[in-house]
């Protein structure tokens, strides 16, 4: 893939991975309307690992605790990084199953942008409902198992391009009651198992292949998103502290008319 292909489609996953606007999407339509081939995900996944980096940098706090919760679960002992630890592993369980069963079928039968138009107003129309209805109640301490579970089997619908990860996850999150920064912040957190397995999965593959150019390009598309994510995920969250999502619905809803006119009309 050429140089600066690589750098738009890396500073378009760091700046929507995070974002609840869909970043799978973005790099879909990229190809489609600058007419290049699709990407595909080994691009897409080399990308999404190199805004791994960036939220595990952001949230390295959070990121010490989750290894201390999981050091306390295996030694028996109780504390608030224990709890945190295994909400984070129950909400990624849903995604990592039916990922990893339906990846054949996501790859070859979902990437289009008529699907990626319909979910990108849809899920944009429900992130807008939740956000306004949805009680500013609970921090992240204050979650149970059962609130992680629902947020995870939410985050399952990510798979469909267009639908927005952290978007779902945020969406499950306010309706669930969880203030808007710290559902942002729990959705970061899931982000972090969920991108590892599928650059752990993708990675594996490409080297088994031997593909030496594929692994170059790779390096230099996450070294890129990193940047990138890690000042995406500063704004929003900055954002978030003292407004709400509706900048994202309307971006949102405005993408997907536009996308709808341009398939259509």
């Amino acid at each position: 893939m050429a140089l600066h292909h690589i750098l738009i489609l890396a500073i378009i996953q760091g700046i929507t991975e995070f974002l609840p606007i869909s970043s799978s999407g973005h790099l879909v339509l990229t190809g489609k309307v600058l007419g290049w081939t699709d990407q595909g995900l080994a691009i897409d996944v080399a990308v999404h690992v190199g805004t791994l980096l960036s939220v595990m940098l952001y949230f390295w706090r959070d990121v010490g605790a989750l290894a201390n919760g999981a050091l306390k679960l295996t030694t028996g002992r109780k504390g608030p990084e224990r709890k945190l630890f295994l909400n984070v592993v129950i909400g990624t369980i849903p995604i990592v199953i039916v990922g990893f069963l339906l990846k054949d079928e996501i790859s070859h039968y979902l990437r289009n942008v008529e699907l990626i138009a319909w979910t990108t107003i849809g899920f944009g129309i429900l992130l807008l409902l939740a956000d306004k209805l949805g009680m500013t109640a609970w921090r992240l301490e204050h979650i149970s198992w059962r609130v992680s579970l629902a947020i995870g089997l939410a985050q399952v619908l990510a798979l469909l391009p267009g639908t927005s990860r952290s978007g779902i996850t945020m969406t499950a999150g306010r309706m669930l009651g969880i203030e808007r920064s710290e559902s942002a912040r729990f959705s970061l957190l899931l982000s972090i198992p969920t991108i590892a397995a599928a650059g752990l999965l993708v990675g594996i593959e490409i080297h088994q292949a031997g593909n030496v150019a594929l692994e170059k390009d790779a390096l230099i598309a996450a070294a890129i998103a990193f940047v990138a994510g890690y000042i995406s995920i500063w704004a929003m969250m900055a954002w978030l502290k003292r407004a709400s999502f509706t900048v994202f619905v309307l971006y949102r809803l405005l993408l997907g008319g536009i996308l709808l006119g341009w398939i259509y009309l």
